[in-house]
């Protein structure tokens, strides 16, 4: 299951854009974790997770229906749920539209959708930069590779 494409589920298509070729896992909505996840791949959430996310150079979105109540550490957070806990990205944390945080962030870049709730406080990563550059002119490049 957790190399296997996530079959359609309320939260959009839109929640896991993985760079082809990217290993991804997968925490189905009805599944709840109480304790540490750590890994080098992608992660969508839609379920329940109780403790430590830590995925260092991948990214990690919260789908719509997830209720995360963890400290995060990755390269990208994308929120379209629930989050209570303090994040640490490298490159960019998102809060979309239905999304909400509550805790500290910590990262290069910084995205709030109105309609989003958050609460904590933001402070901007000034050693991260490069990184994050680097990380939207890959993305940049290959989406030009795929209208080709």
């Amino acid at each position: 299951m957790w190399n296997a494409k996530k079959p359609d589920t309320k939260s959009t298509d839109a929640t896991l854009d993985v760079a082809a070729g990217h290993e991804s896992g997968w925490l189905g909505t009805s599944l709840r974790v109480k304790g540490d996840i750590t890994g080098t791949e992608d992660l969508l959430i839609d379920g329940a997770v109780e403790g430590l996310i830590e995925l260092d150079g991948r990214k990690l979105t919260v789908g719509a229906t997830a209720k995360v109540k963890a400290d995060i550490n990755a390269r990208d957070v994308v929120v379209y749920g629930y989050v209570k806990g303090n994040i640490r990205a490298k490159g960019r944390v998102e809060i979309k539209k239905d999304g909400s945080v509550i805790g500290d962030l910590t990262t290069a870049q910084i995205m709030i959708e109105d309609g989003a709730d958050f609460k904590g406080s933001i402070e901007i990563d000034r050693g991260a930069p490069e990184e994050a550059e680097k990380n939207v002119a890959s993305r940049a490049a290959a989406a030009g590779a795929k209208s080709i």
